[in-house]
């Protein structure tokens, strides 16, 4: 399930896309190698790629995507490997995670052994919240995510914290009112941690990775 995103067709260098547009002005706190970072985006893109994708250009990428769609305005893309047609939807009490989850890979985050190696096996996170967060509290709940996901890796036994190209993005309206706290213990940040959790033990158990 993929709530709030349009599913695109395969294009000549990239296999389906989802596409989420806000109508309405949002903030978006991201890890996304394009548009990452705090931003107000119109649109974000969950691209899949080839399992032998080498592009450098990502930026070049997602734009020339955005542009045939006609999006426009700034933008955040993350990319992966996995069929993002089996995407995974969780709603816990209005805090929405979509996942698409690849574990082929799966790397330690303090692995001396690792090197900079970057393999296909990717989880991508997109979470939208309803209500507005100060930028602290957004960055806790970023936390509060990586953390739900760890814990679904841990618990069906994956070894690894994650994988090397892991990529979380929140979304929250622009509004005067602001929570501030989004840590595992606060209110929205709680919902958006069982959400991730679920929507990743999902992934998991429904395309399962063999892990190499």
């Amino acid at each position: 399930m993929t709530a709030g995103a349009t599913i695109l067709p395969p294009g000549p260098d990239h296999r389906h896309v989802l596409v989420w547009r806000f109508g309405e002005p949002v903030q978006a706190l991201s890890s996304a190698s394009v548009g990452g970072g705090f931003t107000t985006p119109s649109w974000l893109l969950n691209i899949g790629v080839p399992h032998d994708y080498s592009r450098i250009d990502l930026d070049q990428h997602a734009a020339t995507i955005a542009t045939g769609r006609d999006l426009r305005g700034p933008g955040i893309a993350m990319f992966t490997a996995v069929d993002v047609t089996r995407a995974e939807h969780v709603l816990v009490e209005r805090a929405s995670v979509c996942a698409t989850v690849g574990v082929t890979r799966p790397t330690w985050a303090a692995d001396p052994e690792a090197g900079h190696a970057l393999w296909p096996g990717t989880i991508n996170l997109v979470a939208q919240l309803p209500v507005a967060l100060e930028p602290a509290a957004m960055v806790q709940a970023l936390l509060a995510m990586t953390e739900a996901k760890t814990q679904a890796l841990l618990e069906a036994q994956v070894p690894g914290t994650g994988t090397a190209s892991d990529a979380i993005t929140l979304v929250c309206p622009v509004a005067a009112s602001t929570e501030r706290f989004g840590g595992v213990r606060s209110t929205w940040g709680h919902r958006v941690a069982m959400a991730t959790h679920a929507a990743v033990h999902r992934g998991l158990a429904a395309h399962p990775g063999r892990p190499r």
